[in-house]
């Protein structure tokens, strides 16, 4: 048997998890800002740049770093956004927990191939792997 629902100033208290799924999506939000505006600085200083010059790039193992970084942290925050997405519009129960795990594994095979192909881009992987 539940407990009896807890109100705080008349409006009912979530019990779920939502909170911290709120808090991890805004600090997802705050990271991408600074790494958003380096990915965009980026682009427009390699703009018009030759191979060589964009090989250069990305064997600096700071920019790898980063561009993993940022692919992974876009898609922590994709995933968790397209979480509230579906649990807000999709209103069968056994559909939506489908949807939210089939979203989250797509997020997480981007994420992986997002980091797999920028350490290959660096140099740190051979071109037959």
């Amino acid at each position: 048997m539940s407990a009896a629902p807890k109100f705080k100033n008349h409006v009912k208290i979530s019990e779920r998890h939502g909170a911290g799924e709120w808090k991890i999506e805004k600090l997802a939000l705050l990271a991408l800002m600074p790494l958003g505006l380096w990915v965009l600085s980026s682009g427009f200083t390699l703009a018009g740049a030759g191979y060589e010059a964009v090989a250069a790039w990305f064997g600096n193992a700071l920019n790898a770093g980063l561009l993993g970084l940022t692919a992974v942290v876009f898609f922590l925050f994709a995933s968790l956004a397209w979480k509230v997405i579906i649990e807000d519009y999709v209103p069968t129960p056994s559909s939506r927990s489908a949807l939210i795990m089939v979203s989250n594994l797509i997020f997480l095979v981007l994420a992986a191939a997002s980091v797999f192909f920028i350490v290959r881009a660096a140099g740190a992987l051979p071109a037959g792997v």
